[in-house]
This record gives C-alpha cells, structure tokens and sequence, in this order.
C-alpha cells in the first residue's frame, strides 16, 4: 500500500501553491457530474464527493437545493479553501479530512461521487481498500458515480502515475456487490487548452 503522509503532504502542497484554475482538473462548473447526480438522487439525498478538493461541486449542489452534502478530501488545505468559499456564499457542507483508503465511514450516504481521485490508486492493495469503504459507505439501492482517465488519457496527473480505466476494470475492482450501469467518454478541457480524455461510471450497491 501506498504511503498515506507522502499523498497528504504532496496534495496539501499542490493547494498551497497553486490556485484553483492553476491545476488541470479545474472545472468552472462540473457539467456531467451534475448531470449524472441529478439522474441518480434527489436534492434530500447524502452525497459524499470523494477527493472533491477545491471543487465547484459543492457550491453548485447547495445552490440547486441540495440539503445533504459532504466532502472528503486527503489535504486539509484543499477543503479549507472549498469551505471557506462555500461557507462565503451562505452554504453549508460537512468536512471530512482522510485518506478514502483508510476512512470508516460513520453512516450511510445515497451517492458516491469521485471525479478523479480513484485513478491515482495504483497499488491493488489501495484499490481493495477503497472498494471496501465504498460498499461500507454506500446504502443498498445507492449508486456510485466513478470518473477517471480513460484508457486513452494521460498517464500521468500532477507528477503522479495514475491507473487508467474503463467501466469493466472498476467493476472487477468494486467486485459483486456492485452492478455496472452505465459508462460514459468525456473529454476534459483543461485551464490552458489541452484536452484529457476521461470517462465516467456509474454503478449500483446491491443489497446486501
């Protein structure tokens, strides 16, 4: 497994030096990842934003009435700056700073979402810790919406070797408690032009 202070102190550097337009994931508004969340729940739903960040996800969810919205970041420096902006515009999320691998989830949530988080788990070790957290985290019935570089994307995010994917290679990590929905491309336009090509599962927790 991977070491969780090398991934702490290097993503809390990357959000202590850089803004938020300054990274290639930047989203000004997460189009399909609204999209797939409004398809997938309702506004009293639980949504957790897995490696959420600094992401405009949770101001835009709030705004559109969602009442249930939490955000799980590594870097403590990434989620002061979401919550201060959030918290500016009257809004209010609930927090949480963890490593996804190591987290026990204290309740039930609806909706999973991770845009981009996932791929950076290059250890099959990691990658079965987070698919254990996932079914620990999510109710029956929940779905689990799963964005990362395609096969096609880049091999490499922020200095950091990624594992790209398809739908059919998270499935197999997720394993039987999880039936694949549903993929969809996505090409990323980054800040500067460039475009990483992504794509997005959705998947649903069975009953147990």
């Amino acid at each position: 497994m991977s070491d969780v202070n090398t991934r702490e102190s290097h993503w809390d550097e990357v959000y202590r030096t850089k803004g938020d337009s300054d990274v290639s994931w930047f989203e000004e508004v997460p189009l399909l990842s609204l999209e797939l969340i409004a398809a997938n729940s309702g506004p009293t739903d639980a949504i957790i934003d897995i490696g959420g960040g600094a992401s405009r996800l949770p101001d835009t969810l709030l705004a559109l009435g969602y009442s249930d919205v939490t955000v799980l970041d590594i870097s403590a420096e990434a989620l002061a700056k979401a919550r201060d902006r959030v918290e500016a515009e009257g809004g209010k999320a609930e927090w949480i700073v963890a490593d996804v691998t190591q987290w026990r989830p204290g309740r039930s949530y609806d909706l999973w979402h991770d845009r981009a988080a996932f791929h950076f788990l290059t250890h099959p070790a990691d990658q079965a810790a987070y698919a254990g957290v996932l079914a620990a985290a999510l109710r029956p019935g929940g779905t689990a919406i799963i964005a990362t570089f395609a096969p096609d994307g880049p091999e490499k995010c922020s200095g950091l070797p990624v594992m790209r994917h398809d739908g059919h290679s998270i499935a197999a990590i997720l394993g039987s408690g999880f039936q694949f929905e549903q993929e969809l491309r996505h090409d990323h336009h980054t800040p500067w032009g460039s475009v990483q090509r992504f794509q997005f599962s959705v998947f649903r927790r069975l009953a147990l």
